[in-house]
């Protein structure tokens, strides 16, 4: 064999050679499936990594799920009709202050007097 032949053959298994490294160094560095020497493919093994993550979504969707819950309950509260916040606030406004720490210091559990409201002389 000629030299210049034989180097020619070098030169392409280089070529060939580099690129398939090359082509691999990119693959694994953008998280695709690896070529092995017969042109398959290799996926990576980080199956414990994929299970954790999938088990902490779940988790966070069953979270996110309890939150809608409770939220659906305090709009229901809010927006039901016999709730009258701003009554419950005039009615403390009204009260006057001396019977006001007696009822904080024994506290009976009665309901404020919300259909009760004075006129201010």
């Amino acid at each position: 064999m000629e030299p210049d032949m034989m180097f020619f053959i070098v030169l392409l298994v280089a070529i060939s050679t580099v690129g398939w490294i090359v082509n691999n160094w990119i693959r694994a560095k953008h998280g695709y499936a690896l070529e092995d020497e017969w042109g398959g493919t290799t996926e990576k093994s980080d199956h414990a990594e994929t299970h954790r993550l999938k088990a902490e979504n779940r988790e966070l969707n069953d979270k996110l799920d309890t939150m809608q819950d409770r939220m659906i309950v305090l709009e229901k509260i809010v927006t039901d009709r016999g709730y009258s916040l701003s009554d419950e606030i005039e009615a403390l406004r009204d009260a006057p202050a001396a019977k006001m720490t007696e009822t904080s210091t024994a506290d009976t559990g009665t309901p404020l007097n919300l259909g009760k409201k004075e006129t201010r002389a």
